[in-house]
């Protein structure tokens, strides 16, 4: 079990990098870069958070991910809490997959496509199952059509997983 914690923390250090690590939501990214509905702004410090998972995204988009989470959301799910406390907020980044030039059949991250925030506040977003969403493509917020899909499909697919998609990895 070490060995597997330590070989996620490896392959966490390489795909989101070794930044120092921040609690807040949003801190600092300020208001002119707020998603369209949510006002949810990317986390200073998220790259230096812990990995909950990674994950391979097949065709269409072919992209490496990895969800990161602030110590609300790991100590969360460590202890197997559900509904997450408030206070939770996941970052998704993603990455077109790209061949090793070393390694022929490794895949390394090629150009970034996405970084996608979920922030819990059971209060601000009653009517998203409390959960605040971000769509950002380098550093700025996507259009509001975009963040209209985002409860829509964790709420058709993860509802009883309080709609978070993403489990910790083992």
């Amino acid at each position: 079990m070490r060995r597997l914690n330590l070989a996620l923390a490896g392959l966490a250090a390489t795909l989101v990098g070794t930044a120092g690590a921040t609690l807040g939501a949003g801190a600092g990214s300020g208001a002119t870069n707020a998603s369209p509905i949510y006002g949810v702004t990317i986390p200073d410090g998220y790259r230096g958070w812990e990995l909950v998972a990674p994950a391979l995204e097949a065709d269409p988009l072919n992209e490496l991910r990895a969800v990161v989470a602030n110590s609300v959301a790991i100590e969360a799910y460590r202890a197997g809490t559900l509904p997450f406390p408030d206070g939770t907020v996941l970052v998704k980044l993603a990455w077109k997959r790209a061949q090793s030039p070393e390694f022929e059949p490794a895949s390394v991250p090629g150009a970034s496509t996405t970084v996608q925030v979920m922030l819990k506040d059971s209060k601000k977003y009653a009517a998203t199952g409390g959960w605040g969403f971000g769509r950002f493509v380098d550093g700025k917020p996507v259009d509001e059509a975009q963040h209209q899909t985002c409860f829509a499909c964790h709420e058709a697919r993860v509802q009883g997983h309080d709609y978070v998609f993403t489990r910790f990895a083992p």
